[in-house]
């Protein structure tokens, strides 16, 4: 295809094809006929084939024509669509923020840390989960705007990353209602005998766990590791087991799991962060996500 075709020559061809003839679509642009002609051939010129043919008095479409005026119609049917489309952005413009979520972090803690920007009238959220080395390539190459984790960026010259931290939670123990009166009569005891599910060693609570049940001298019944936080708690609703989370999402696990607190585990937290590749914040809700 030659450099000298363009969206004018297929728009003539598009109205001759529509009108049945090139004078019945000169008439309606107000153009002479001959400029028509001359841009049709144009594009007959850069395509290398025929569009039209005779018939009569008149013109037809060949079967190039027939798949020029698809695929035309498809371009124009869109194209009428823009001034509507731009119009209605113009009137409520959104703000889009691209936020990486790391696999390790509870979803209903991504949630609460996110809550500030929700707030905001015509926000568009485009949330990424995935493992922390990959989202963390992700910021420096400006594909995301924000991380949010359960741990800090580690310090690397070669890289220009910078972690806050947002919030933390002491880490306490769940239960479903089937578990509850032998784990609240014997608690932290009854870890030794409880079934108990915990995320995988990719989580910083599973870290903290494992030392916390070393320092009491328990040995905890694992029946099952979650890598999906939403997934470990959808199994403990069930009945599952007992676990351990971030007190800061009590209310939610008791809503929308049905699901107790049955203990403390003491001056252990949790803590989540945010990350980012600016040293001055520039956009307004990573600005709002940091300082809220």
């Amino acid at each position: 295809m030659s450099n000298s075709y363009n969206y004018r020559h297929l728009y003539y061809f598009w109205l001759v094809a529509k009108e049945g003839s090139m004078s019945k679509a000169a008439e309606r642009l107000n153009i002479a006929t001959q400029t028509i002609s001359v841009q049709v051939h144009e594009l007959e010129k850069s395509l290398g084939c025929l569009l039209f043919k005779p018939a009569g008095r008149g013109i037809i479409l060949t079967d190039a024509g027939l798949t020029a005026l698809e695929i035309a119609d498809q371009i124009f049917s869109i194209g009428e669509k823009l001034p509507e489309a731009v119009r209605d952005a113009a009137k409520s413009p959104k703000t889009k923020i691209i936020v990486g979520i790391s696999d390790s972090l509870p979803k209903l803690v991504a949630r609460q840390l996110l809550e500030p920007i929700l707030k905001h009238k015509d926000v568009q959220l485009i949330a990424h989960e995935g493992e922390f080395d990959k989202l963390l390539a992700d910021l420096v190459l400006h594909r995301i705007d924000i991380i949010l984790a359960d741990r800090p960026a580690t310090n690397n010259k070669n890289i220009n990353v910078y972690s806050e931290e947002l919030t933390k939670s002491s880490i306490s123990w769940f239960s479903p209602k089937q578990f509850l009166q032998m784990a609240k009569n014997n608690f932290p005891g009854c870890l030794s005998e409880l079934p108990i599910l915990l995320p995988t060693p990719h989580s910083t609570v599973r870290l903290l766990m494992d030392q916390w049940f070393s320092k009491l001298g328990i040995t905890p019944n694992i029946i099952g590791e979650f890598q999906d936080s939403a997934l470990l708690k959808t199994f403990a609703a069930s009945g599952m087991g007992v676990f351990p989370a971030g007190k800061l999402i009590e209310k939610d696990l008791k809503e929308t799991y049905e699901i107790e607190l049955i203990g403390n585990c003491g001056e252990i937290y949790e803590h989540f962060y945010a990350i980012r590749s600016e040293k001055k914040i520039q956009h307004p809700l990573v600005k709002a996500i940091i300082e809220k």
